[in-house]
């Protein structure tokens, strides 16, 4: 394996031996660029859908991306919203926000007590998220990217039989919101250098009207019965995954203009811009 690039922090040391392994596999002979700032390298991988109808694939393969270290804070979104005012509070569309749009702020301008500069920030609807993204060069992760970056554990690559992650993300399911979340920078960090992915706020994904069937009633012909909530065990790929079906159970909840006091988003980027 080639010498570790001088941008692996101390935190990314311990993913030198994936890495590698990654590229060798890959027919690649060097590591990648170094991330943007702020991001990590998630590597490719497969995601595992919860759910799933007899003909959809068993697996979907991911590329590898780079996804932000941490979520969106309410200070990074308030150097967006003051160069672009239109998503101002009092000047958002109501096509694209509804009406608790960043109501915790003090102003539209203005975070207040109830936002501290560097929590993550919440009551963004999928616009808002997606507008921001876009004033960055990023985009929304899409779910299958989003699960395979959260599917790690704290000191390995598989997270289901990490017993400290499981523990502190059912303590954190079983809490309500805070009033004032926390500061985005201290979540512990997962293997591959991701802060708060699971255990701070829910997080907005590209796709994430995708989560389950659509259609007006159903008596809709073309949809598979066997993906509506009535029966939403059959063909889990983990029926005791309670997280995971909490997460489904949100993403097929919402619209894109809603805004809720603990979804917020982070933002990805492919290897290539």
């Amino acid at each position: 394996m080639p010498p570790l690039r001088p941008w692996l922090s101390h935190d990314k040391r311990r993913c030198a031996a994936w890495l590698g392994a990654l590229f060798v596999v890959s027919g690649l002979s060097a590591l990648p660029p170094a991330p943007p700032a702020d991001m990590v390298l998630i590597p490719a991988g497969n995601h595992t859908p919860l759910l799933r109808a007899q003909k959809d694939p068993a697996q979907v393969p991911v590329a590898a991306f780079y996804l932000d270290v941490q979520p969106v804070t309410n200070a990074d979104f308030l150097q967006f919203v003051l160069t672009h005012p239109r998503w101002q509070r009092s000047q958002v569309s109501q096509l694209f926000a509804d009406q608790s749009y960043l109501e915790h702020w003090a102003g539209n301008t203005d975070l207040g007590p109830h936002a501290p500069p560097g929590a993550p920030v919440v009551r963004i609807s999928w616009f808002a998220a997606r507008a921001y993204a876009r004033w960055q060069g990023k985009r929304l992760p899409t779910i299958a990217e989003w699960e395979l970056a959260a599917s790690a554990g704290y000191d390995g690559p598989e997270g289901k039989n990490d017993a400290t992650l499981h523990r502190d993300l059912y303590q954190w399911l079983a809490r309500p919101t805070p009033a004032i979340l926390p500061d985005a920078a201290m979540a512990r960090l997962n293997f591959y250098g991701v802060r708060g992915l699971l255990g701070l706020v829910w997080e907005w994904v590209d796709d994430f009207n995708s989560a389950m069937v659509t259609g007006e009633s159903r008596a809709d012909t073309g949809l598979d019965r066997s993906l509506y909530c009535g029966s939403g065990s059959v063909g889990a790929k983990d029926t005791g995954d309670y997280a995971a079906f909490m997460r489904l159970a949100l993403r097929s909840s919402l619209r894109a203009s809603n805004t809720t006091s603990s979804l917020g988003f982070r933002c990805a980027r492919d290897l290539s811009p």
